[in-house]
């Protein structure tokens, strides 16, 4: 019986690269000069230091660590990177623009949500036009049965205002938007809205049940995805909200599981006292919308609703736990996707493919396999620097996750060499 490899499933150039990477981020010394380069190169404002305009940096750049997170530069890139994805066996990609807009201290004090005079006349050109721009040429550089991240606060001063006043959004930006959802539910790409820091998160569950409610209208399957943080006490409480919302109003409820992402700007009080807390909600949660059932974590007096679910896990146990309630025949007519961010995770992401696949040793699941995806960004290479930055940062609350990644990887290499001189 030939021992199960996950990891086989990748080439032998992406296995070296994220070794290395995932060596450097579980290091204690390597980490920190890493993160201060990092920070360099997505904040400073020098030529030598901007990788669009030093050929010498974005060669190296672009080899290294963009070749290992980011889709690429433009759509034969783009296009080339999911490709190679596909031939792998993920079922598809979580498609973002890695462009954000970055505010001063002054314009975050004087934000406004007016729709009129030379002020939003700026916004509208400086920053909805180009964001609205690039998030739609995002949905036509995804395929059918791929997803594209939106982060609402990527529209800038106008969306950031009325995030955290929980106003609806202005005329520009509301149209902008329904040009975005149209042409998702044209190309059958759905949309995930993004989580993001307390202070505007509200906001955004109230603009994304607001476009549920509009474009979600296919039984079990939906175009627009809301993002809920595990990690949060009040999240089974919001949620459940909205599920009540979802069966109450007959629309598709689109969930976007996570842990979080914000540990280290939200308020620690809102977060659970321990990582098993957050762990025991996540799976709990999950448990519940694969089944369509309440249970203990999350509850409401009302039918369940159709939902379609999006896990974003690195977690393998949080994955296993899954895939054994849709492998016992209970989660039937449930849409149900798992991604991990590119570059990361492969060991959790690798065992989803091969469970597809049915490779050597490996024992496929006698239920539907859940729909494995990668999350990816797009852009220049400057763009995606502060994406690159904040990936880095995660790791470095994730050791322990990074070093059981850093070590499966290099079993997979000794395991290739063992096998090369025979001794597999």
């Amino acid at each position: 019986m030939v021992k199960a490899a996950p990891l086989s499933v990748l080439p032998l150039s992406t296995v070296l690269r994220t070794l290395a990477t995932t060596t450097i981020s579980s290091s204690p010394t390597l980490l920190p000069p890493s993160l201060a380069m990092m920070s360099t190169l997505a904040y400073s404002q020098r030529a030598i230091f901007n990788p669009d305009r030093n050929p010498v940096l974005r060669w190296f750049l672009k080899k290294t660590f963009y070749a290992q997170f980011c889709a690429g530069e433009n759509a034969l890139e783009v296009r080339r990177t999911v490709d190679g994805l596909k031939k792998i066996g993920f079922t598809g990609v979580i498609l973002g623009y890695a462009k954000e807009v970055v505010l001063t201290e002054s314009q975050e004090r004087n934000l406004t949500v007016r729709d009129d005079g030379p002020a939003a006349e700026a916004c509208l050109r400086n920053e909805i036009i180009p964001w609205a721009a690039g998030t739609k040429e995002t949905v036509r550089l995804a395929q059918a049965g791929d997803f594209v991240a939106l982060k609402f606060s990527g529209a800038g001063q106008q969306a950031l205002y009325a995030l955290k006043n929980r106003l609806p959004p202005s005329k520009y930006l509301a149209n902008a938007i329904d040009e975005i959802c149209q042409l998702a539910v044209q190309r059958d790409v759905p949309l995930l809205c993004d989580a993001e820091q307390t202070a505007i998160q509200a906001g955004i569950d109230d603009w994304t049940l607001h476009y549920q409610r509009k474009y979600n209208t296919t039984p079990g399957h939906a175009i627009i995805y809301g993002t809920y943080q595990a990690y949060l006490k009040a999240t089974p409480a919001t949620l459940g909200s909205h599920l009540s919302i979802a069966s109450k109003e007959g629309f598709t409820l689109g969930v976007k599981l996570v842990r979080g992402a914000y540990l280290g700007t939200d308020p620690r009080e809102i977060i659970h006292d321990s990582k098993a807390d957050t762990d025991k909600c996540y799976d709990g949660i999950a448990a519940s919308l694969i089944r369509k059932q309440w249970g203990p974590v999350l509850h409401q007096d009302a039918a369940f609703p159709q939902v379609s679910i999006l896990m974003g896990s690195h977690n393998l146990e949080s994955v296993r736990k899954a895939r054994a309630i849709r492998d016992s025949g209970e989660s039937a007519n449930t849409e149900l996707a798992i991604a991990q961010l590119q570059g990361m995770a492969e060991e959790v992401s690798c065992e989803l493919v091969c469970a597809a696949k049915q490779c050597d040793g490996y024992v496929r699941s006698s239920g539907e396999v859940p729909r494995a995806y990668k999350y990816i960004v797009w852009g220049t290479t400057k763009e995606c620097m502060k994406y690159l930055l904040r990936r880095a940062q995660e790791n470095k609350d994730a050791v322990s996750r990074t070093k059981s990644g850093r070590d499966a990887l290099w079993n997979e290499v000794k395991r290739r060499m063992r096998a090369t001189v025979g001794l597999a």
